[in-house]
């Protein structure tokens, strides 16, 4: 996985730009999901995300935070009450969030390193092979 250093802040946004935020800090884990609840909050056969120190996070446009939908009992949904951008994922009591790639502008220096929940993704596409180091388990 490339990512760039620390220092640079990364910026993004919803679809109607309503909902901005930059983020700083490592990049951490890209990958793409086709758990069914990515599936059906994207309306395609994938997401992919990217986790940033929580900490590191501001929400900077006039539309504030995101609206927050929970999809598991422990894990919610940021997204664009305007537009219906999908933007982020957090977990109660996490101390990073996944932001959504297409968020990002989908950044050519972050690539994922593997696909989660294999089982429910679609058959007509290839999935993301697992490029990450040996050993390493997420």
């Amino acid at each position: 996985m490339t990512t760039t250093p620390s220092t640079m802040p990364r910026t993004g946004s919803c679809v109607c730009r309503k909902i901005r935020f930059t983020v700083t800090g490592e990049a951490d884990f890209p990958h793409t999901c086709s758990c069914t609840h990515c599936l059906g909050l994207s309306g395609g056969p994938m997401m992919s995300w990217v986790s940033f120190p929580l900490d590191a996070l501001t929400w900077t446009g006039e539309g504030g935070e995101p609206a927050w939908y929970h999809t598991w009992p422990d894990s919610r949904r940021g997204f664009c009450p305007g537009c219906g951008s999908q933007l982020c994922a957090l977990d109660d009591g996490a101390t990073s969030i996944a932001i959504t790639l297409s968020a990002l502008g989908n950044p050519p220096d972050l690539v994922p390193v593997t696909q989660s929940f294999r089982a429910t993704a679609v058959t007509w596409l290839p999935q993301v092979p697992d490029t990450r180091p040996t050993g390493a388990g997420q």
